[in-house]
């Protein structure tokens, strides 16, 4: 892997972390959001990941030759369809006949967690292009 493959897949993965660390504050800043514009619950997102594919035939030739990565892609950010907690509280407006109201699918502890696990990933990624620029800086030292 030449050394500017080495620091795009680096930056691939920090900029597909960035991402899901901004849907993970979004679920949490919504955690108490009962009612969305068109009136509706809001559900928890997730970022889904893919590998970077080739776009010529010599790339993924080459891929498939060194049997390494082209970095990774955020494909699609999906809602979470499972139930929401239901909560008494009749005097909430959106409480519904028997006075219960639905809150999101958001639970904080797993949220944070994703949080953590997304940063961690960033900090990995950093770590691995620095290393490969000073890599390339001591290369350019060579005489």
């Amino acid at each position: 892997m030449s050394v500017f493959g080495a620091m795009n897949a680096s930056a691939s993965g920090m900029t597909a972390q960035t991402l899901r660390t901004d849907i993970i504050s979004q679920n949490i800043a919504n955690v108490n959001t009962t009612r969305d514009a068109n009136g509706n619950v809001y559900k928890r997102k997730n970022v889904v990941f893919a590998e970077k594919s080739a776009s010529t035939f010599s790339q993924a030739f080459s891929v498939a030759k060194s049997n390494l990565a082209n970095g990774v892609k955020v494909t699609q950010i999906v809602e979470d369809n499972s139930d929401g907690k239901m909560v008494y509280d009749p005097t909430h407006p959106d409480a519904n006949e028997e006075g219960y109201v639905t809150y999101p699918n958001v639970n904080i502890v797993s949220e944070m967690t994703d949080l953590i696990d997304a940063s961690r990933a960033y900090e990995a990624d950093v770590t691995a292009f620095n290393a490969t620029k000073a890599m390339a800086m001591k290369a350019l030292e060579i005489k």
